[in-house]
């Protein structure tokens, strides 16, 4: 059994955080899976393992489908922290067949390959505008001006949120997702669950006036579906509404800056995709590989499993590596080269298995419009100065990007 008490996987270390891709290289040197005690888990840093085990039935993303905490050897979460678990733990996300069946069969209808299509122009329009302000004003923050307000208005847009009050979404989004953070300090989850409320209490609002005049969103479509006996209840309705907005555009904001600063980073790769602008779709998969917006994915073991010679028991949990499988060597030649030509490219930052991510190819046309916009509205993008990252290691992402063009 590999334990990580020597090596320089920290995910609490500011160093380790703004490069944590030399500290995975060591940890896949070290075995397939390494038990790590500060976080009580199982490390799991290769493609192959963590390709396999998203896959793997004896894992769960929650195990109360079947035991207590009691059972399953856990404590129960905080008694104040109860309305971020609530919501959390309806999401389709974090449940096992045979709900999360039940609710991806509904929400997967507005997510048909027909629908993401017939959205092409609405976000190409929107990604157009908002690079349209940034060259008007001489550049900015790429982070806020382009990267959140494209991805945060689609996914408002298919839920039927009012542009009045998309204002809120993304500070709730931020604070719900600092629970997903490894260790969460206190004030890290009153942020939580205060959020979870606010935005609990808002969709409980709006799905009483969908009620009432139901339109062409997902909202309607998912009350439609309760009324018609699929079994959707409200809670799964509030649910399914936060994770669609936070997994709808979180990878999509942190691919979009982490992107572009390794971009700046590599300019002989933003030299050739300025030369050719047809390399966009490669570059996209790519970015995705190379600097990975969801470094870790955790899951429980509901039943004994073993790994390489190695038993992993009930109720212990497995923390799967995006991060560190997008640059094994096993997979990907030169790993640590960006290369936007790459062809070969099985990276799994959108996960597998039943929890393959519903909004990927939603992702991709938000990721290719942004851009092919900056690319041919900003030709000359360069940075302005250097960027903060922010300090949250599963979710990675940048403070800001600013930019001259």
């Amino acid at each position: 059994m590999a334990v990580a008490d020597d090596l320089s996987f920290d995910p609490w270390d500011p160093a380790f955080v703004s490069d944590p891709y030399p500290a995975y290289a060591e940890l896949r040197a070290r075995g397939r899976v390494i038990y790590y005690e500060p976080t009580d888990q199982w490390l799991v840093p290769r493609h192959a393992d963590v390709s396999a085990l998203l896959r793997e039935r004896r894992l769960g993303r929650t195990y109360q489908h079947r035991f207590t905490h009691e059972d399953f050897g856990r404590t129960a979460p905080p008694a104040e922290q109860e309305p971020f678990h609530t919501l959390n733990d309806h999401g389709m996300l974090d449940l096992e067949p045979p709900d999360h069946t039940r609710i991806r069969r509904l929400v997967s209808k507005a997510f048909t390959p027909r629908t993401v299509e017939q959205l092409k122009p609405y976000v190409r329009r929107l990604a157009g505008e908002l690079v349209d302000g940034l060259v008007a004003a001489g550049g900015g923050d790429l982070l806020s001006d382009v990267a959140e307000p494209l991805p945060v208005a689609v996914i408002a847009e298919m839920l039927g949120i009012p542009e009045s009050d998309r204002a809120p979404l993304r500070p709730w989004s931020a604070d719900i997702c600092g629970m997903y953070e490894l260790n969460p300090a206190e004030e890290v989850a009153a942020r939580a669950v205060r959020a979870s409320v606010e935005f609990s209490e808002y969709l409980r609002e709006l799905i009483a006036a969908r009620r009432k005049e139901p339109g062409e969103d997902l909202i309607s479509g998912l009350i439609a579906a309760h009324d018609e006996g699929d079994r959707l209840t409200e809670q799964e309705m509030i649910s399914t509404c936060v994770l669609l907005l936070n997994a709808g555009h979180e990878a999509t904001v942190n691919a979009t800056v982490n992107g572009w600063q390794a971009l700046f980073r590599n300019p002989d790769q933003l030299a050739a995709l300025r030369a050719d602008h047809t390399l966009v779709p490669s570059a996209v998969e790519e970015l995705m590989r190379y600097d990975t917006p969801l470094q870790l994915f955790e899951r429980w073991v509901l039943d004994e499993i073993e790994i390489a010679g190695t038993t992993i028991p009930r109720g212990a949990e497995i923390a799967l590596l995006f991060g560190s499988a997008n640059h094994d060597g096993e997979v990907f030649r030169d790993p640590e080269r960006l290369d936007l030509t790459r062809q070969d490219n099985p990276h799994i930052s959108f996960s597998a298995g039943i929890h393959y991510c519903i909004g990927a190819p939603l992702a991709r046309i938000e990721l290719a419009a942004s851009m092919t916009a900056l690319l041919e509205k900003a030709p000359t993008l360069a940075l302005a100065a250097e960027p903060r990252r922010k300090p949250n290691f599963v979710i990675r992402g940048l403070e800001g990007l600013s930019v001259t063009v």
